[in-house]
C-alpha cells in the first residue's frame, strides 16, 4: 500500500513553522498589517502565502485556494512561563502535536482521520513575542506533500471528506520505490490518479478488510479508469491499474474515498517502472515491458 496515505508522515516541516511579529488595533490598510492580522486570525479562518517565507501571509475567504485554516488558539503559559527559553524546533512541533490536535479534531466535528488529508500544525510566537509573554499557538490544519510541501485547499476543513484523494490527472514522483510528490505527468513518475471511488454504499457498516475493499474498488475504478483515459488498452502499453484501501482508523473517521491508479511493474514484480506521460491523450512510456499477467489491484511496496 505505498503512497496510499500520502499525507500521514511527520507533523510538519520547518519550512511551515511560521512565526512574525503581531501588533493588534485598528483594520489592516497594508500588506504588512493584514500579515500581523492573518497571523492572529480566529478559528475559520483561512490563510495563505506564498512558499517558502510566508512573509506575504494574508487572510482569504476559504472558498478560495489556502494553505492553512485556523482551527484554534492554544496558550501554552502553564508549561513555560516567564523566563523560560522558547523551544526548539523539534520540541515546537512535538507541543504542537500535543496540544493543537484535540481542538483540531473538535473543529473537524470530533473525527481525525490520521491518514487523511489534513495535518495538523501551528503558527508559533517569534522570539520577540516569546520574551513578551506570549505563549499562545495559533493551531490549524494544512494538506502537505511526502517532502513536506505545502498543498492548497479549497473550502472549509469543517465540512470537507477526510479522505486523502487527489484531483485526476494527478501524477505522483517515484522516489527508490517511495512515492513521492505530486509533478507534471510528462516526468517520470509512480502513477497517474484517474479518479476517485466511494466505498460507503458498498459497505455501510464497520471497516471492511483490506482484501474486500480492494475487490470492491477495483471494480468500481474500471468504469472511472475507461472513462479517463478513453478507453485505452493499459495492458498493450505495459501498464496497470491500481486500487487504493482504507484503514481502520480512517473508516472510523468517515473517510469513504480512495483514488484509482495507473502505473506499471517491473518486469521481475518487485516494484513499480516509472512511467512517463498521461495516461490520457498522451503516448505514455514505460521501462515495464509489456505482460499478459493478470493486472492486480495491490500497489506493490518493492
Amino acid at each position: 500500500m505505498a503512497g496510499a496515505f500520502v499525507g500521514s508522515l511527520l507533523l510538519m516541516g520547518s519550512s511551515t513553522v511560521f512565526s512574525w511579529p503581531v501588533k493588534l488595533g485598528s483594520a489592516p490598510v497594508s500588506a504588512e498589517e493584514e500579515r500581523q492580522a492573518a497571523f492572529d486570525s480566529p478559528a475559520g479562518s483561512c490563510l495563505t502565502w506564498t512558499p517558502p517565507d510566508g512573509t506575504d501571509m494574508k487572510r482569504v475567504d476559504c472558498a478560495q485556494p489556502h494553505l492553512f485554516e485556523v482551527t484554534s488558539n492554544v496558550d501554552i503559559t502553564g508549561d513555560y512561563p516567564p523566563d523560560v527559553a522558547p523551544p526548539d524546533l523539534a520540541r515546537w512541533q512535538q507541543i504542537a502535536k500535543a496540544k493543537c490536535t484535540p481542538g483540531v479534531t473538535a473543529y473537524l466535528g470530533g473525527k481525525l482521520d490520521p491518514f487523511g488529508k489534513y495535518t495538523v500544525n501551528a503558527l508559533k510566537p517569534s522570539e520577540a513575542q516569546w520574551q513578551d509573554g506570549d505563549r499562545k499557538l495559533r493551531c490549524g490544519v494544512q494538506r502537505t506533500t511526502p517532502s513536506g510541501g505545502l498543498l492548497t485547499s479549497t473550502g472549509s476543513a469543517a465540512d470537507a471528506d477526510q479522505s486523502n484523494v487527489h484531483e485526476p490527472g494527478t501524477c505522483l514522483a517515484l522516489d527508490n520505490q517511495k512515492i513521492g510528490d505530486p509533478l507534471p505527468c510528462d516526468q517520470e513518475h509512480a502513477y497517474e490518479i484517474v479518479g476517485t471511488v466511494d466505498l460507503g454504499s458498498a459497505f455501510p457498516g464497520d471497516s471492511p478488510t483490506k482484501d474486500a475493499q480492494l475487490e470492491k474498488a477495483g471494480e468500481l475504478c474500471v468504469e472511472v479508469t475507461n472513462t479517463y483515459t478513453g478507453g485505452t488498452d493499459l495492458a498493450a502499453k505495459g501498464l496497470t491499474p491500481y486500487a487504493d484501501a482504507l484503514e481502520p482508523e480512517s473508516w472510523a473517521a468517515g473517510s469513504r474515498k480512495v483514488d484509482c491508479k495507473v502505473g506499471a511493474r517491473l518486469a521481475d514484480g518487485s516494484g513499480l517502472a516509472p512511467v512517463t506521460n498521461s495516461v490520457r491523450g498522451t503516448p505514455t512510456e514505460s521501462t515495464a515491458p509489456t505482460t499478459t499477467t493478470p493486472a492486480p489491484t495491490t500497489t506493490p511496496t518493492g
